[in-house]
């Protein structure tokens, strides 16, 4: 037999041969390009030459799953500036804006629920957390639609008033407590600094409340929030490190100290 009669498609072994090859080809291409892609919707490439190196097991690494969408995060620039000399004519704005949060803060600032305490807070903290509410960078049930159609102005009005308040005990004062180890030195060797390092007694962080007098439920609930990721409106991260560093003990301990200690009654703008 000559070679021309052993690759005419006369020759039976000849298209058996190439018929074979055809539906291994044919079927690889379906199993590569349909089947893997709809298997794995994830998977997003950039053209044909990856989806042949991908079909392959050579995948180019131009293209790969998706990043999920960043969660919004807090975008307020702080500084030690921020809100210092408010005029008299933005704290009386303040006053009449602050009307619609008395229900849950308080006629006075204070708080009869278990809703944090505004009188005498920095500006710089109400300011912030006025502004994450409007962005969604917080969430919560009541105060994002308060909050969401707010100004700028009308949220630097209401940081003035609170802030001008003077700070007063609380609505249900707890029995004084002794710091605990948390609050005083933290724990290093996990990466907590000390409370009182960014709250108050031994120093202030700008856009750190002073806690004192604050509810021990608002205080653990936050905590909880900051450890679990629910709450992620902390610059750089700080307190959701923080608080999945601490033990359910600590976060107890922290809570229970701060709402015993009566707030100072001094006013936060002179």
């Amino acid at each position: 037999m000559s070679a021309r009669e052993l690759f005419s498609f006369r020759n039976p072994h000849t298209r058996t041969a190439v018929s074979v090859t055809a539906f291994v080809f044919l079927l690889s291409a379906l199993i590569g390009f349909v089947l893997l892609p709809l298997a794995q919707p994830h998977l997003q490439l950039a053209g044909l030459w990856d989806a042949i190196c991908s079909a392959a097991g050579v995948p180019r690494g131009v293209a790969s799953t998706a990043a999920p969408p960043a969660e919004p995060t807090s975008k307020v620039v702080l500084t030690s500036a921020t809100l210092a000399h408010p005029s008299q004519q933005s704290i009386g704005r303040g006053a009449t804006l602050a009307q619609r949060c008395a229900i849950c803060h308080g006629p006075t600032g204070i708080s009869r629920a278990d809703s944090p305490n505004l009188a005498g807070q920095y500006a710089a903290v109400i300011y912030k957390e006025l502004a994450d509410f409007r962005s969604g960078a917080r969430v919560n049930a009541v105060m994002t639609p308060f909050a969401t159609n707010l100004t700028d102005q009308e949220i630097a009005d209401l940081a003035a008033y609170y802030a001008y308040l003077p700070r007063l005990p609380a609505f249900h004062p707890e029995p004084p407590r002794a710091p605990g180890t948390i609050v005083v030195y933290g724990a290093p060797s996990r990466g907590i600094a000390p409370c009182g390092s960014c709250h108050g007694s031994l120093d202030n962080k700008t856009g750190s409340p002073w806690l004192e007098g604050q509810s021990a439920v608002y205080l653990k609930a936050q905590l909880e929030a900051f450890a679990s990721g629910q709450r992620r409106n902390d610059i750089s991260a700080q307190m959701r490190n923080i608080a999945r560093a601490m033990t359910s003990a600590e976060i107890e301990e922290a809570a229970a100290y701060y709402a015993s200690q009566p707030a100072e009654v001094v006013k936060a703008v002179e």
